[in-house]
């Protein structure tokens, strides 16, 4: 008895809408992928690169040096006293203390702004403000505010009976002079996200913590917290690349750019 063989036929292909969707989908996440790849992917391979030469913008040739710049970089930080050891213990304090404190700051404001009920848009123009005004322009006010004789942080300090402070000329000073001031400027954006974030959680949660007596910290621990985690973890990555980015402050607050007395704000930016 025979076996019937089944006949494969090869339909043609057709343009089906499901096909036309899956690749019209392909093609608008490519653009983004190929913008990104361009603007951050390419200029870090490029930076590896010249890395790996002894670049001169002002020379043709560029000689290959290999690991040597990398090797020169850990010969510094070996050293008792550098300034590239000096730039990275600088750069990873301003991480350490600058992101906690403008995080903290900006949810406590965040949630004061949040309770507020008249005037509140233009409380949250003026805390954003900072953010959008030129860190140049901001750096130049706050070093006349931070001048030892005539700066008005001096005047005040002379009027309370407290003794005048050298601020940006002093080494232990300096770099908390700085940072006071990335804090506040930053801060504005930090309150935005957090207010966003406050306006998504539904009354009803604190409505029932409050029928059942909870107190206003643990509602803010098993409440607020959870449900702000999304945007605390955004505003903890962003914040902690600006502060590691941060040169523009640094160099307009010093004398000549320098890195303030004795390199004692200078980053590795």
């Amino acid at each position: 008895m025979g076996r019937k063989v089944k006949r494969q036929v090869n339909l043609p292909f057709r343009w089906t809408l499901a096909r036309k969707k899956i690749v019209w989908a392909y093609i608008f996440l490519a653009i983004p992928i190929v913008f990104f790849a361009y603007i951050r992917i390419y200029p870090t391979f490029f930076a590896f690169q010249m890395s790996l030469h002894d670049y001169n913008p002002l020379s043709v040739e560029q000689p290959y040096v290999g690991l040597e710049n990398y090797e020169k970089v850990f010969e510094e930080l070996s050293k008792k006293k550098s300034v590239t050891k000096s730039a990275f213990r600088n750069t990873i304090s301003y991480v350490v203390f600058g992101v906690p404190i403008q995080l903290c700051l900006a949810l406590a404001i965040a949630m004061m702004l949040n309770e507020i009920r008249v005037m509140s848009t233009l409380y949250r123009i003026l805390f954003f403000l900072p953010f959008v005004t030129s860190t140049i322009a901001i750096a130049w006010v706050f070093r006349m505010l931070y001048q030892p004789r005539f700066g008005l942080f001096n005047v005040i300090l002379q009027l309370v009976s407290l003794p005048q402070q050298p601020f940006l000329r002093s080494p232990q000073q300096a770099l908390p002079s700085v940072l006071a001031l990335v804090i506040w400027q930053g801060m504005g954006f930090a309150v935005i996200i957090f207010l966003a974030g406050l306006k998504q959680i539904p009354r009803t949660y604190y409505e029932a913590a409050e029928v059942d007596g909870a107190s206003r910290w643990h509602t803010f621990r098993f409440i607020t917290m959870p449900l702000l985690n999304p945007s605390i973890v955004y505003l903890l990555v962003l914040q902690t690349i600006s502060f590691l980015r941060m040169f523009a402050p640094v160099v307009a607050m010093t004398e000549q750019g320098r890195g303030g007395p004795l390199d004692s704000t200078t980053t590795v930016v």
